[in-house]
């Protein structure tokens, strides 16, 4: 299969969702220190789990990003 770069409305979406989820992942983990109900915490953990592969698959778009 030949590589087919993103167009450009998708490259700054992928970096849109990279940045969202970044921001999700780090909020969820630093109020996981504050909270005290500890199903509240899974959850958080769990959002942070998933966050992590989220952004593990976002990587993969980036060669197909442009840049000019």
């Amino acid at each position: 299969m030949a590589k087919e770069d993103l167009a450009f409305h998708e490259t700054v979406d992928t970096h849109e969702l990279v940045n969202m989820k970044t921001v999700a992942l780090l909020k969820s983990k630093l109020m996981q220190g504050i909270v005290f109900d500890q199903d509240l915490r899974r959850l958080m953990q769990k959002n942070v789990d998933m966050s992590i592969i989220d952004l593990k698959q976002l990587q993969r778009l980036y060669p197909y990003t442009k840049t000019e």
